[in-house]
């Protein structure tokens, strides 16, 4: 457990925090209205690429610089700004204040594209950036130059087992209230859809039936070669039996960011969205009056169900796979720009 504090005259700036994995929608825009915090409340993330500004475009970057930057496929723009920055919930900041001329937003709050919009309060270093604009989660980046992480005492921070996965509240719901998709399924899914095509090798792949295939099916079918299927795609994980296969869909620990050890080519998909998938519930929905059988369940009130069919969610997946050194070959390297080319069309909307 940790207090990040100013580098330059020592204030604490934060609470007390424990470290936990970035999750795959630290950096999603979604919808048109304010998204709630990116992490809990007691935990920071570190991104572990560049971010922030200046953001010069590919083609000032050059395709030789990017791939020394970790990126092996043509985006809008590169970010060149630190690396490590700490992500936090903006009620986890202590001891800053706003800096008026870097307060720019589209309509409802701050973006962060000025760079760091806050500073301490005791020396006015900047120190952290604010984002709660609309379509942004909501999130203070600390800028790692101008910080540094102090220990404290603390309850001991140990890492969860992977059974605790089975946990209801561990899970992430696939739905909102109103049946919209969750934004967290739609990232996650993206980026696991990304290490799933580069480890088919542009072979067809069979996927299971279930939440699996109502989040994979129809995208993995769309982007790879139509015909009969050479590899098979299982979930795998704690509390699952044991299934043959080519390649797994394993989680990933919320905390250590470690990825489940399975044996085959795993595609890793966030802890929470997994476990919705392995432990979801498939009761039969029956009327009844009293006296209900463990193995159904009412159907008072119904069960929510989704406006439409799942989509991954195209931005997240090209930022993913345009990281993988995969993309280099020409096969994936053509869904890639196909993708990009067509971002609005199906499979993705």
């Amino acid at each position: 457990m940790v207090v990040f504090v100013c580098a330059g005259c020592g204030v604490p700036l934060t609470a007390r925090v424990t470290r936990v994995a970035l999750p795959d929608h630290a950096h999603q825009h979604h919808g048109h209205d304010l998204l709630p915090a990116l992490l809990e409340p007691g935990t920071y993330a570190v991104n572990p690429e560049p971010s922030g500004p200046p953001w010069p475009r590919w083609d000032e970057v050059g395709a030789e610089e990017a791939e020394a930057r970790g990126v092996y496929a043509p985006v809008y723009s590169l970010s060149y700004g630190p690396t490590g920055q700490i992500a936090l919930a903006p009620g986890d900041v202590r001891g800053t204040v706003v800096i008026p001329d870097r307060c720019d937003g589209y309509c409802c709050g701050l973006d962060g594209r000025d760079g760091p919009n806050l500073a301490c309060a005791e020396c006015r270093s900047p120190v952290a950036t604010r984002v709660d604009d609309c379509s942004l989660w909501g999130v203070v980046w600390l800028d790692p130059r101008a910080v540094r992480p102090v220990a404290v005492e603390g309850p001991a921070c140990r890492a969860d087992e992977w059974d605790g996965l089975r946990e209801e509240h561990r899970r992430t719901p696939p739905l909102e209230p109103l049946g919209w998709w969750s934004p967290q399924w739609t990232a996650a899914v993206g980026v696991a859809l990304a290490h799933l095509l580069a480890a088919s090798g542009g072979r067809r792949v069979a996927v299971p039936d279930g939440p699996v295939a109502e989040a994979f099916r129809g995208v993995v079918d769309a982007l790879l070669p139509p015909g009969p299927p050479e590899l098979r795609l299982v979930l795998a994980g704690p509390g699952l039996p044991a299934v043959a296969g080519d390649i797994a869909l394993v989680p990933r620990h919320p905390q250590t960011g470690e990825v489940w050890p399975s044996g085959m080519a795993a595609v890793p998909l966030a802890a929470g969205v997994w476990a919705s998938m392995a432990f979801t519930d498939d009761r039969r929905l029956v009327p009844a009056a009293a006296g209900m059988p463990e193995e159904v369940r009412r159907d008072d009130p119904p069960p929510l169900l989704p406006t439409g069919p799942f989509r991954p969610d195209v931005d997240v997946f090209l930022h993913m796979l345009a990281r993988l050194p995969e993309v280099r070959e020409p096969w994936l390297r053509a869904i890639h720009d196909l993708v990009r080319e067509r971002r609005y069309g199906l499979p993705f909307f």
